[in-house]
């Protein structure tokens, strides 16, 4: 106690100017018009600042769920799409909405984690989408989760067409970008264009035929080659993938066993 008045009494003389200054400031800021609304508006801009964060804050929020939303109605639209197909064509086919909580990019073997499972009716060897286009395939299956196999996965082989004429070729990656692949097993006699657009050919259980693929972005032909070396630019941007539908076939345990063995 002593100590903090010795500590008190020799700078006594600063708090006491200290302290007219503040009354003095005070005393200004009341009686003028100027001053007074400075501060007011210092304040009123601090104060509408943070307005401005809780409100981006929440929109935030509100847009995850209205993605999350929209992501389980695209995959119910397309339900009711299907099964007005498949009283015509027998194509009983239904997609799982699900959202992506973990993803890897820059290597050889990407691989992708879905929060739907076997108890959602997931299966491996299923195909997986989004609104742009084919995603990968479903490769391991928990009760809760799946890992998928995407297309920017050196392990993936893609059968394709490409919708103009329907030839077929083979979608796979060279590891390099994840916004391209390559279309293999394209004969040099047919004629490519850049702008042709890729689909998925419908000649596996995994996928039905017509799901976007990509885009020719560009191909060459060498003296002598008989086949030609395409680049496709792939219409899912796998840098911001976060929902995607698991494709469900009815009949793709039956698929599977009668092509079982044959390659």
């Amino acid at each position: 106690m002593q100590t903090l008045l010795k500590i008190l009494l020799r700078y006594s003389n600063f708090l006491v100017f200290i302290a007219l200054e503040v009354a003095a400031f005070l005393l200004i800021s009341m009686n003028n018009a100027y001053p007074r609304s400075s501060i007011l508006s210092t304040a009123n801009d601090f104060v509408a600042w943070q307005h401005a964060q809780i409100s981006e804050i929440n929109s935030y929020f509100g847009l995850k769920h209205q993605n999350e939303q929209l992501a389980a109605e695209n995959a119910a639209l397309r339900n009711q799409i299907s099964s007005m197909e498949s009283t015509e064509n027998d194509a009983p086919i239904r997609y799982e909405n699900a959202k992506v909580v973990q993803m890897t990019t820059d290597r050889l073997h990407n691989y992708l984690t879905i929060n739907r499972g076997a108890k959602d009716g997931i299966q491996s060897k299923q195909g997986v989408r989004n609104e742009d286009g084919a995603v990968g395939i479903v490769r391991t299956v928990g009760r809760n989760y799946s890992v998928v196999q995407p297309l920017i996965n050196t392990h993936t082989n893609l059968s394709c067409r490409f919708a103009k004429n329907g030839y077929i070729g083979t979608l796979q990656w060279d590891g390099k970008d994840s916004r391209f692949a390559l279309l293999t097993d394209v004969a040099a006699h047919m004629v490519v264009n850049q702008g042709d657009t890729i689909i998925t050919s419908g000649l596996s259980a995994a996928f039905p035929e017509g799901i976007p693929v990509g885009i020719v972005e560009n191909s060459t032909l060498k003296e002598g080659d008989s086949y030609y070396t395409i680049r496709v630019r792939l219409h899912t941007n796998f840098k911001r993938l976060k929902y995607v539908e698991v494709i469900q076939n009815a009949h793709q345990n039956e698929l599977e066993e009668l092509t079982d063995g044959m390659d």
